[in-house]
């Protein structure tokens, strides 16, 4: 049996770890051959692959981005879109299976491709960690981690100059990333998507821990809307999808601090810094975990799954339950860490 791997979509730590998973665990187990379609689903719908043997994973786990290129690529789009096209390339190539690594969009187009008879399954990738099914997504912690690292400079910055710092972070619509990486580095307010919150109240926030002679540290998601707004900053122009591109809100924190409290207040955006770089240990098992099982998957035949984390158990769900909306932060987890804020 041939394999056919693709990465789609947003990169993220821990690709190349899935890709290993599935290589090495087919090719000793099961005497498969793998290729890999470059740069997503374009490589799927104009059959463009590169060979994948087993002497071109080596080291892999640890490295960062993805050997296959990726892309945002609609498998329907185009003259040779669509499943009819795209059955007839990969019996061309003599590929037998599809395993899709990606995030909503990717496991959006393999469900239709699935639904209309192709041998598709998939692998969760999402570094916002915002697909529901899994608990976690591989690229997650190493985005925490890395923001978490980057706070605590910024908190040694902070307290030499007596300064408020603002953090931004990754987060479209969910403020896992913020969440998480706020509560590690001991941020004094956090603002997520999921939570519309009034710059009174984190000027609050900020002039309590100011008073007591600290330096306010405010971790905000890219795509947080402060109350008495609309929607989401964005003067970035689009996305070549077509979404905003984000972009602004850290300064606008940054701004209304300032004019609210009186405090030199300075921000940083990490952007895509928090998808660089080698995945951390936990990453590195969770996704040469997931590409072990989505092998398992094809083996079954059991097309229009994925594999997801559930616990500590990779288990198999269907495509239609990941894609049931975003797994936002529930409202106790922000009440949680609220407690932590301010004073």
């Amino acid at each position: 049996m041939k394999i056919g791997l693709l990465t789609s979509g947003g990169d993220c730590p821990g690709l190349n770890a899935v890709i290993r998973g599935a290589v090495l665990h087919g090719i000793k187990s099961y005497d498969y051959e793998f290729v890999g379609f470059l740069d997503g689903w374009r490589g799927v719908v104009e059959g463009d692959v590169m060979e994948i043997p087993r002497t071109s994973v080596r080291g892999l786990a640890r490295q960062g981005g993805t050997i296959l290129g990726t892309s945002r690529t609609n498998p329907f789009d185009g003259p040779n879109g669509g499943p009819e096209n795209i059955s007839r390339t990969i019996k061309e190539l003599g590929v037998d299976a599809i395993v899709a690594i990606g995030g909503e969009g990717t496991l959006a187009g393999a469900k239709r491709l699935a639904d209309a008879g192709l041998p598709v399954v998939g692998v969760p990738k999402t570094i916002d960690n915002d697909l529901q099914a899994t608990d976690y997504t591989f690229g997650f912690d190493t985005a925490v981690q890395i923001a978490t690292d980057a706070m605590d400079r910024l908190r040694t910055t902070g307290d030499s100059h007596h300064r408020c710092m603002v953090a931004e972070v990754m987060g479209r619509h969910v403020g896992w990333i913020a969440l998480h990486s706020g509560m590690s580095a001991g941020a004094h307010a956090v603002l997520i998507p999921e939570q519309r919150v009034p710059m009174e109240q984190v000027a609050a926030w900020v002039s309590e821990v100011h008073e007591r002679g600290r330096s306010p540290l405010v971790v905000v998601a890219e795509g947080f809307i402060p109350e008495g707004f609309d929607e989401v900053l964005h003067d970035k122009g689009l996305e070549a999808d077509g979404r905003p591109r984000l972009g602004g809100i850290g300064e606008y924190v940054t701004a209304e601090i300032a004019r609210l409290t009186g405090i030199e207040t300075r921000n940083t955006t990490l952007g895509h810094i928090q998808r660089g770089g080698a995945p951390t240990g936990f990453d590195r098992v969770l996704a040469t975990r997931f590409g072990m099982g989505v092998v398992d998957l094809v083996r079954d035949g059991e097309w229009g799954k994925m594999v997801a984390l559930r616990g500590t158990d990779v288990v198999r769900v269907d495509f239609t339950e990941a894609l049931d909306g975003l797994k936002s932060v529930p409202e106790a987890r922000y009440n949680e860490a609220k407690v932590l804020f301010g004073r």
